[in-house]
């Protein structure tokens, strides 16, 4: 099985993202991505909660017989509108991957653990 590399792809479309935001001339008449960012987060933070409901449906549907390429397309809805996101605040695919292998071969429960404990030592003063 040939793995695509799905990092070169993100950062492709994380680049024309940046050059929808405002400051590089991206204009929202024209262009979706440059209306959700002129619109501000609760824009794009409002349809990242839209697309992470319509992920949930699609996959309950795959779970009794639906199509997963529904699915797939939901995700993809999912991943571009937290890329507006990253954009906004100056992050990119990049720093995403870079959380996800620094997490590599740590175990979920262990890495919640984790968070829990420094949240807790960051609440105290």
């Amino acid at each position: 099985m040939t793995i695509p590399n799905t990092s070169d792809a993100l950062a492709r479309l994380a680049a024309v993202i940046e050059t929808r935001k405002a400051a590089n001339g991206g204009d929202p008449a024209t262009s979706y991505v440059a209306r959700l960012l002129h619109k501000g987060p609760d824009a794009f933070l409002k349809k990242i909660g839209e697309e992470a409901t319509e992920v949930v449906m699609a996959a309950k549907d795959v779970d009794h017989g639906g199509d997963k390429a529904k699915l797939v397309g939901e995700v993809a809805d999912l991943w571009f509108h937290s890329m507006v996101a990253l954009a906004h605040y100056g992050l990119a695919p990049a720093d995403v991957v870079a959380e996800l292998e620094r997490r590599e071969g740590t175990s979920g429960i262990e890495e919640k653990a984790l968070r829990k404990v420094q949240a807790r030592e960051g609440g105290q003063s």
